[in-house]
């Protein structure tokens, strides 16, 4: 049986160990892709750590994956091999449940997910439900793609999904693995593109990715200054942190929206009067379904949206993980198959 490369944990905390594998068949309704790209996300500490408790041990982690279709699995339709294609955070949906039924499919209650609840990306190879994949258009280097099925799609389909038009005010408080995605897509769909951070040291970087404008939350007022543009219809919320979410609040316009994608432990803390004195709304958003990826990564190819990424080899996931971890990367660490 042929043998392939992947990195896998053993157990709960355990360490990221590199290993061979036999190469896994597609079962039906599945397919298997030939990873030329995974991409290195916070979310992978779910698998490492345990964190939910229908991990599988031994699990291979990574959900930003971008290769080609290797094997089609029986009953699979509208696939065939040699397709490039990209598999996100979203990695089937179950077909049954409420939100399946209504179409909200990455809200489904089954959901499955690549490298948490089946075995992920940091592999030559892994298996998915057909279901779960993304085309990958032909001028985006996997490398690049890689990021997009999770940060780039969450972010993307945020933005689009927020109500906001072409010359609104659109804000992003936050301008890291999210955020500089973020302020990109909003420049390139026509917003008025606001971005947040702390200090003035990302000023120039956030003005590269196109923000109109700068707002430093340490030395300004960020609510009164976003007020003083006639309030933002949308804020963007990539940061982890409850707090900084809060103080921007009333800076939303009449009937504006704070959507949060960044995932943090400390509440949102709100006054009443600030939701419904100008009818304001605070959601939450999940990264989007297989064709939200897809759009996202076409999106992208269109206007020239790129994260900005480190690579290295597969065999360096260990290393690429804890620099992600310790937040030294700037901005996506991706891992490279090399073949």
């Amino acid at each position: 049986m042929p043998r392939m490369r992947a990195v896998q944990v053993t157990q709960k905390g355990g360490p990221l160990e590199l290993v061979e594998r036999d190469m896994p068949d597609p079962g039906p309704g599945e397919v298997r892709v030939k990873v030329q790209a995974c991409g290195v996300c916070h979310s992978d500490s779910i698998a490492v750590d345990g964190v939910l408790p229908s991990v599988p041990f031994p699990i291979v982690p990574g959900h930003e994956i971008a290769g080609v279709v290797d094997a089609i699995g029986a009953g699979v339709v509208g696939w065939t091999e040699g397709t490039r294609v990209g598999i996100g955070w979203f990695g089937g949906h179950c077909g049954r449940c409420d939100p399946c039924r209504r179409g909200y499919l990455i809200d489904c209650r089954n959901l499955r997910i690549p490298g948490v609840t089946y075995n992920g990306g940091y592999a030559d190879a892994v298996v998915a439900p057909a279901d779960a994949l993304a085309r990958m258009p032909d001028d985006l280097a996997p490398a690049e793609a890689a990021p997009l099925l999770c940060a780039g799609v969450t972010t993307y389909n945020a933005l689009r999904e927020s109500g906001a038009r072409p010359g609104d005010v659109v804000a992003v408080l936050g301008i890291g693995g999210l955020g500089h995605l973020g302020v990109q897509f909003a420049r390139k769909m026509g917003f008025r593109t606001v971005a947040i951070a702390r200090g003035r040291d990302k000023e120039d970087l956030a003005r590269q990715l196109g923000a109109h404008i700068y707002l430093d939350s340490q030395a300004q007022d960020v609510a009164a200054e976003l007020t003083k543009l006639g309030g933002a219809k949308t804020i963007l919320a990539t940061v982890t942190s409850g707090k900084a979410m809060s103080a921007v609040i009333p800076g939303l316009a009449v009937r504006g929206r704070l959507v949060v994608v960044g995932v943090g432990m400390d509440p949102i803390e709100v006054a009443p009067f600030d939701l419904i004195g100008a009818s304001r709304t605070i959601v939450g958003h999940a990264s989007g379904a297989s064709i939200d990826s897809e759009d996202a990564l076409a999106f992208s190819a269109l206007t020239g949206v790129r994260p900005m990424i480190e690579t290295m080899p597969l065999e360096r996931a260990a290393e690429a993980y804890d620099k992600m971890m310790r937040n030294e990367a700037r901005f996506r660490m991706v891992l490279t198959m090399g073949s």
